[in-house]
């Protein structure tokens, strides 16, 4: 498992329980944290001794969107080679012709079902 300490920003509550219930499901030894609120974790990380192994960024947040998120993240010279992926309910197409697909690791759309987002996280995290 590359990935052992995970933090979501997604100011959905309950996709971000959701998320957190798909990690658990597929190995209790990841460590996943979730926020809501994007601004209170990018100071966190600012300030934080031990960064997560990879962010999993939803894209339509208010006040700062996922790409504001990253932006600020790259500026950042600790946070800047982070593993990012971000990840919205629009399709992936969708995204290009957006210009939504940003600096990332990886560009995801959000799944429908559990089952679907436990299969699209088990290739992520294995």
């Amino acid at each position: 498992m590359l990935y052992k300490n995970i933090l979501l920003i997604d100011d959905d509550s309950d996709d971000a329980d959701l998320f957190i219930e798909a990690v658990e499901s597929l190995n209790k030894n990841i460590i996943c944290v979730a926020e809501t609120n994007p601004i209170k974790a990018i100071e966190n990380l600012k300030k934080s001794i031990n960064l997560p192994d990879i962010l999993f960024i939803d894209y339509n947040m208010p006040v700062l969107n996922g790409n504001e998120f990253i932006e600020q993240l790259r500026a950042v010279k600790e946070l800047e080679k982070l593993p990012v992926i971000l990840y919205s309910t629009y399709s992936e197409d969708a995204a290009e012709q957006l210009s939504i697909i940003h600096d990332t690791e990886k560009y995801i759309t959000k799944p429908s079902s559990f089952e679907e987002l436990t299969a699209v996280l088990k290739n992520i995290l294995e």
